[in-house]
């Protein structure tokens, strides 16, 4: 009897887990409908993409995209300088996306309040819907985090969805849709890039684990993940010294440090930019021992519409690029949840 009684408890814990995840679903499709009325709702005639560190690199997709693929100004800012240089068109037309991982991020949650002083259209995205930010936006748009839920309640694919919903609004096209429809097979894809590049990522971390610096370089969207990989990664997390190039901006000036025994990581991107990334690699291979390539048109893309997989390689980059840190962090022996500063004192 009490086997079946642990049966029945597990199986009723399995049934709420499930109703959970469901509800969670639900909640989240509602909270992009919303902010999809509300735009809907305004004249929207410009987009600000407001956060710090990680969550501004991944907010900068947002703007790439809504560049790219309408005729609606958009525009990126670190969040304490969108307050202070307070920009001329921020008003009543405006539509400011803001993230923060926790929501409690200061210069993000005061860059909120300042949107919605001015009349914008604020919207809010966390992993914590009572967090300061999310009560300080008018939408809210949640996100799980490492709970073992589909990849399409994590942080890539609520972005993703309300950045090609929001899309479907300015500058309607069929395609969006058809992108939002395969944001189903993300989870999947993340599984089999991360199989793809696990051992390329671990080799990485043996080659480069005694290196003071690794330079990064990109362009277009791919850019961003440079920014991150850089910023966030090295530096924050394993304190390697690093700088993000952007591979257009290589030949003026960055291209003179390049030499034998100097590092770099190149993500050699899927979409308009490529030549540029393409071009810096002749150089650098030229004179570097040390180059290595992430190399977007590279990635596992089943089930994705040719036409389509430019978007999704930008989505998948981040897992991939995740790995390559966690096989420096592996041979380095340095946790990348360590860290000096960050959250130890007042700053």
């Amino acid at each position: 009897m009490k086997q079946e009684n642990g049966v029945l408890v597990k199986e009723v814990e399995n049934v709420k887990k499930t109703q959970r995840g469901v509800d969670m679903k639900q909640e989240h499709a509602t909270q992009i409908q919303n902010v999809v009325k509300a735009v809907k709702a305004k004249n929207i005639q410009n987009v600000y993409f407001v956060a710090c560190g990680g969550s501004m690199a991944s907010l900068s997709l947002g703007e790439y995209f809504i560049s790219k693929e309408s005729d609606v100004p958009s525009f990126v800012y670190t969040s304490n300088e969108f307050i202070h240089r307070n920009p001329k068109l921020l008003g009543k037309d405006s539509l400011v996306i803001l993230r923060s991982h926790s929501g409690t991020t200061p210069e993000t949650v005061e860059a909120a309040s300042f949107a919605a002083k001015k009349g914008a259209l604020t919207v809010a995205i966390s992993m914590e819907t009572e967090s300061p930010l999310c009560q300080a936006s008018e939408h809210i748009v949640h996100y799980n985090y490492k709970d073992g839920s589909d990849a399409i309640d994590g942080e890539a694919g609520m972005f993703y969805t309300l950045i090609f919903e929001i899309l479907n609004v300015l500058s309607p096209n069929e395609k969006y849709s058809r992108i939002v429809n395969q944001l189903s097979k993300l989870g999947g894809l993340i599984e089999k890039n991360t199989e793809l590049f696990s051992e390329a990522a671990n080799e990485f971390g043996k080659k480069y684990k005694r290196e003071s610096i690794i330079y990064t370089m990109a362009s277009g969207a791919y850019i961003h993940h440079a920014y991150s990989f850089t910023s966030c990664l090295l530096m924050e997390m394993l304190w390697i010294h690093s700088n993000a190039i952007h591979s257009g901006e290589y030949f003026h000036g960055p291209f003179e440090i390049t030499d034998f025994d100097v590092p770099f990581l190149v993500i050699k991107g899927k979409g308009a930019s490529r030549p540029l990334d393409e071009r810096a690699l002749d150089f650098v291979n030229k004179f570097s021992e040390k180059v290595e390539i992430v190399d977007v048109e590279m990635f596992n893309y089943d089930g994705i519409d040719d036409d389509l997989r430019e978007y999704f390689g930008t989505a998948l980059t981040s897992f991939v690029l995740r790995l390559y840190a966690d096989g420096l962090s592996e041979h380095t022996g340095h946790p990348l949840s360590v860290r000096r500063y960050m959250w130890k004192m007042e700053y």
